[in-house]
């Protein structure tokens, strides 16, 4: 997915809607009863590929980095999208269910002041993180600036614990 169309399903609910129908048909997106035993094993997996960037940076494999990042990014949304009753097979598929289920212009929990929600910013790094990690895996680019890594980890975390936070809202 780029941009354009992550601009394009964020304001038009019938083209998200339309994607989603696609990534089901595509039987890469499911309904899934929600198991809070999954839910929790995709979250702390998310906190193991956090500690795999912390020691990575440290040995200076940036590429690694980055990858690590996407999926912590990666695992933390799959525990948010099953505690919807969705699994997914698919990144972008993912992507869209966020939107559908937490981005705080499509809830339809919108009448709780204190609710928390992925905003403009979350789905962008979403995205954005994904495109990183494919620069990182699949071109032959393993040169990163520490800092350029450095404020992806510190996105990534925070990413992380909002989507923690949400979870724990829910609850």
């Amino acid at each position: 997915m780029n941009e354009k169309i992550l601009n394009l399903i964020l304001k038009e609910k019938k083209e998200l809607d339309r994607m989603i129908r696609f990534f089901r048909d595509k039987k890469v997106l499911f309904k899934k009863k929600s198991d809070n035993f999954e839910i929790e094993g995709h979250l702390q997996k998310s906190k193991h590929n956090l500690k795999f960037v912390k020691d990575n940076l440290k040995l200076g494999y940036f590429d690694w980095v980055i990858t690590g990042c996407y999926y912590a990014v990666y695992h933390a949304a799959l525990s948010l999208i099953l505690s919807k009753g969705y699994f997914s097979k698919n990144h972008d598929a993912t992507l869209c269910i966020l939107i559908k289920e937490f981005y705080k212009e499509f809830s339809e929990e919108i009448n709780f002041v204190n609710k928390l929600f992925l905003d403009y910013n979350d789905v962008c790094f979403y995205l954005q993180s994904k495109d990183k990690r494919e620069l990182a895996t699949y071109s032959s680019n393993f040169i990163f600036s520490k800092k350029e890594v450095e404020v992806i980890i510190k996105k990534t975390i925070s990413f992380v614990n909002k989507i923690e936070e949400i979870l724990e809202y829910d609850k």
